[in-house]
């Protein structure tokens, strides 16, 4: 009685009502603070980002919803929800808009730390929220607070709208769980608190416990998942240590690890690093990957770049070495995205769909359906994108279709002229589609000794198969135009 007998219920709830529904006003302060969030995440500016996180107006239908909750108030509830629906969407739309009319499109560590939410996201959104509603319900302090509740709202949806407008669907999808688990931990937070604080209706202690049960049920629902995700990350974190003290310590204490980057979700994981170590420190790959293997205790992909230095090298030229070093990692990322870029252009899809091979200066694109377009078509696009790539191997996938017709000329047993390319035309789009073998119409079993016209033909298409290492099977049909068929794909 001391705790609600201080508190006047009727203001507290007057004042929430009174911002938590649409209005001119809040959708104007949404579109605000998306804009400046989303500018603040390309940028990769965390002071751009918090000025979007001190004018979020997210809280306030936030909290409406939490209190209605806890009065059993359905009206103020549709009212909550609506705003927040609403506003939440206009936020991603217009981020979204934002990304697309800007040149910067690559995610940023901003836009990657809003991806992977975790267990310490939930409690920073509980004790935020449990803050909040505290000094709302006390009157004290209520717009510092309130702006520590808002903090994690507005930027995770601004990385949903990136997500959105670059099809970033991994990116897309870990910032809506991120705001997803925000907004649910802040509502229910409040709804904790405003019944401690004996807003609603009197409940039995049966009520009280069912109560109590699903807000529970609720929290435990979210924090397996998000458990599990930061039991990921301290395992990633582990790892990358246990690799840097392993290379430290094989290379010895004159050796120095730089540019170490490791990716877990390649099967196995694949470690990338830069060691600058005395000549006499250098070691045959086979034996550090092994040895790293062993270390961390799963399989190991290692790309590791040895720099040996001569006995009597100074730290000053150890350090030359390495920014020469970083200028050439940074270079060579520049030309992938370069490459990926030029080749996205020429087949006409996102630089983000285009997969970069850096080791071997290969780039591969699954090209999108052209209305009218031949495979011919896809194979000037290759070309066309393989001459704009210096010193790259570029491979355009087309999308699955018949291949051409091979036609010979009235008489002819040759291929020649158009033949000739629609038959290369065939063997460039297996090679790409990954068949083993075609099937050849009118190819015999057996050379027979006196091979007819429809024969002949089938066997110059084998020969010209046989070049390409593309297995030739006897299939059906044949005469003036041949059209080959896939038989087996490739292992």
């Amino acid at each position: 009685m001391r705790l609600v007998g201080s508190v006047d219920h009727a203001a507290v709830i007057a004042e929430i009502v009174e911002d938590s529904g649409w209005s001119p006003r809040y959708a104007f302060m949404i579109l605000m603070s998306a804009g400046i969030a989303v500018l603040g995440l390309l940028l990769s500016s965390p002071a751009v980002v918090i000025g979007a996180m001190l004018i979020s107006p997210l809280m306030s239908p936030i909290l409406g919803l939490g209190f209605s909750l806890t009065l059993f108030d359905f009206a103020e509830m549709r009212r909550s929800l609506t705003a927040l629906v609403i506003g939440s969407v206009i936020a991603v739309l217009f981020t979204a808009l934002v990304v697309l009319a800007s040149p910067l499109k690559a995610p940023t560590a901003e836009i990657l730390a809003r991806t992977r939410p975790n267990l310490f996201d939930l409690l920073v959104a509980l004790f935020a929220a449990l803050a909040g509603t505290f000094s709302i319900i006390r009157g004290k302090g209520a717009t510092i607070t309130g702006v520590a509740i808002a903090t994690a709202l507005m930027p995770p949806l601004a990385v949903v709208g990136f997500g959105l407008a670059t099809w970033n669907l991994p990116v897309l999808g870990g910032a809506f769980a991120l705001f997803l688990t925000n907004f649910v931990t802040i509502a229910l937070s409040a709804t904790i608190m405003a019944r401690f604080y004996g807003f609603g209706h009197r409940m039995t202690a049966q009520q009280t416990w069912m109560h109590s049960a699903v807000l529970l049920l609720v929290f435990v629902a979210m924090a397996i998942p998000l458990g599990i995700s930061l039991s990921r990350i301290a395992r990633e974190a582990y790892t990358a240590t246990q690799v840097r003290s392993f290379l430290t310590d094989r290379y010895g204490a004159r050796a120095r690890v730089t540019q170490l980057d490791i990716d877990f979700d390649a099967d196995p994981i694949v470690v990338r690093g830069v060691v600058i170590a005395p000549r006499a420190a250098v070691q045959a790959a086979g034996n550090v990957r092994a040895g790293l293997a062993e270390k961390i205790g799963r399989p190991v992909n290692l790309q590791l770049d040895q720099v040996a230095l001569d006995p009597g090298t100074s730290a000053l030229d150890a350090q030359k070495v390495e920014l020469a070093k970083a200028q050439e990692a940074q270079q060579a990322e520049a030309q992938s995205r370069s490459v990926a870029r030029l080749v996205g252009l020429a087949a006409g899809i996102s630089p983000d769909d285009v997969v970069i091979d850096r080791d071997h200066q290969k780039a591969i694109a699954h090209d999108a359906p052209l209305p009218g377009a031949e495979l011919s078509t896809y194979r000037a696009i290759e070309q066309r994108a393989q001459a704009l790539a210096d010193g790259w191997s570029v491979e355009i996938v087309p999308p699955l279709g018949d291949l051409p017709l091979i036609r010979f000329a009235d008489g002819a047993d040759t291929l020649d002229g158009p033949a000739k390319d629609a038959a290369a035309v065939s063997i460039w789009a297996a090679r790409r589609w990954h068949i083993a073998a075609l099937a050849v119409p009118g190819l015999p079993e057996q050379v027979p000794a006196h091979p007819s016209l429809v024969e002949r033909r089938a066997l110059a298409i084998k020969a010209m198969l046989d070049a390409a290492s593309i297995r030739a099977v006897p299939g059906r049909g044949g005469g003036g135009a041949y059209r080959l068929q896939p038989s087996q794909p490739m292992d």
